[in-house]
């Protein structure tokens, strides 16, 4: 029994030592939101509104980071999820290369996006079938599919 605390004990604290030494790597740490570049000509405020509730913190200049995403590995996560998003659609810079925007609305309607692990933490982000059905539309009208 003795040997199973120890046993138990050094896991916890190679764990815990571990914990400590990854957050010295400084990937995920750059939070620093470049300036908004150009924004679309919304077809709706309504359209904006949920965009900016369901997307932006991944498809914007505009992320509101929270305090959990200092902290790695989330902190890895969330930088990449954040750093890929932009790369397909960026709300904040439209005369870039928007890979993903003559899908958004498809997307959008199919229920991929706003994703799991996302709206689990954010429950502002949940949308409806009717607010899911409007910013479909609305991205439609906006990014000119």
């Amino acid at each position: 029994m003795k040997k199973l605390l120890t046993g138990c004990l050094l896991l916890i604290a190679i764990l815990v030592i571990g914990f400590i030494l990854i957050q010295l790597i400084p990937y995920g740490r750059d939070h620093v939101n470049p300036p908004v570049v150009s924004e679309p000509q919304w077809d709706s405020p309504r359209t904006k509104e949920l965009a900016q509730r369901a997307c932006f913190d991944c498809h914007s200049n505009q992320t509101v980071w929270p305090w959990y995403s200092i902290i790695a590995p989330g902190s890895w996560l969330i930088y990449r999820d954040v750093v890929e998003g932009r790369s397909r659609l960026n709300f904040s810079d439209l005369g870039a290369s928007q890979r993903g925007a003559d899908e958004a609305a498809e997307i959008v309607m199919e229920g991929e996006m706003p994703p799991f692990q996302y709206i689990l933490i954010h429950k502002n982000a949940i949308l409806t079938s009717a607010e899911r059905e409007e910013l479909a539309k609305g991205l439609s009208v906006t990014l000119g599919q």
